[in-house]
Formats: structure tokens, sequence, C-alpha cells
């Protein structure tokens, strides 16, 4: 896609204001650093837009400081404090959702993540946020916590102008089917290969 201009234009009676702000299905998947990453960065440009932001993390440790949860936090503070960007919500499967009364606990990942489908799904038909991030969402559908065909038609069906972006290594096939954008993280090589541990500011 040279210079942000389509290859080809479709003849599908839809004008290049429809096209453009039609709501984007982004899977990043692969091998390779920075799925995550990549997400959160298209997350930063929706907050910079003025856009609801909706982060759902799936698999990781609650015990696990991610870098980029304390910038979202802070982005969301600003917003809240002066009207900066846009809202931000930001939730971990392994803290226990912040709607559940239960708490969670290492032992109920499964039922964690069904609950935690079943929010966005709610969500997603009432419009709540205008951008998701799913992340590490692949490791439930790849084990069979959450059903696939549900989590397409429920995509494929949401409502409005919702942005849904979807992480994680071995993405399904049907989810990679029904997406728009799919970016495949291929390793060439890594620090880790040469026995080096994760580091601050590169890893978390």
């Amino acid at each position: 896609m040279p210079q942000g201009q389509p290859v080809a234009v479709p003849a599908d009676g839809l004008t290049t204001r429809a096209r453009r702000n039609a709501p984007v299905l982004a899977v990043h998947t692969g091998p390779g650093k920075g799925k995550s990453t990549a997400a959160f960065g298209m997350a930063l440009r929706a907050w910079n837009q003025g856009f609801d932001v909706g982060v759902f993390q799936f698999v990781k440790s609650a015990k696990w400081k991610v870098g980029e949860e304390a910038a979202f936090r802070e982005l969301g503070r600003l917003h809240d404090e002066h009207g900066a960007g846009g809202p931000v919500e930001w939730h971990k499967m392994g803290s226990g959702w912040s709607w559940s009364r239960k708490p969670g606990s290492e032992v109920d990942h499964a039922e964690a993540a069904a609950d935690g489908w079943a929010e966005i799904a709610r969500r997603l038909a009432e419009q709540r946020h205008d951008f998701y991030v799913l992340d590490e969402f692949t490791y439930p559908l790849k084990w069979g916590w959450v059903d696939v065909d549900d989590v397409v038609e429920v995509l494929l069906d949401r409502p409005g102008r919702q942005h849904v972006v979807i992480t994680g290594r071995d993405a399904p096939q049907r989810l990679l089917d029904a997406a728009d954008l799919v970016t495949e993280m291929t390793k060439i090589k890594h620090p880790m290969d040469a026995g080096r541990k994760g580091q601050r500011g590169i890893e978390w």
C-alpha cells in the first residue's frame, strides 16, 4: 500500500469516505516479538484521536508489570482531569476482571477467559468503546476456553465503528479469514537466543 493508497479500489458501491470509516478487525500473530507492542501503538493513536480505549489482557499474570499499562493509566487520568485524548479502561484476567465479584484464581483460567469474552461481547453490543485491544486472546481460542465461531460471529456483527485488535501466537484460521488486517510477526533473531534475559524498557 504505497503512501497510504490502496492498490485497487473494489466495485462495492461504497464511497471512499465510507471505506475510510469502516471498522477494522486486526490480528497480530506469529512467533516474533512485538505483537502486543504494535497493538498498544495503535491504541495510542486511537487515544490521541479521542477514542474510548478498552484493553483486556488474557493469560498474563496480574503480578506482571506491563509498562504500557502504567502509561495508558496515566493517559486515562490525563483525559479525566484535563480532557486530553480519550478515556481508557485496562482490565487483567489474572487479577479477576473488574466487573466480576469473584477475584479469580490460577485454577480458574478457562472460566475467567469465558467471563472476559462474555463481557467484551456485551460491550461490543452496546458500543461501549471505540477501540479494543484483546491482548493474548488467541490463546483462550487455541485452548478451547472460548468458542472461535462465537467470537467471529460477534466480531463480524458488531455495530457501529468499533475497532478491535487481537494479539497472540497461533491465531485460528477462522479468525484470520474474518480479519481486515493480519500481521504475522516473524522472528529472525532475538537476544534470548543468546541466553540474554528480558530487559527493563525492552520487554516490560
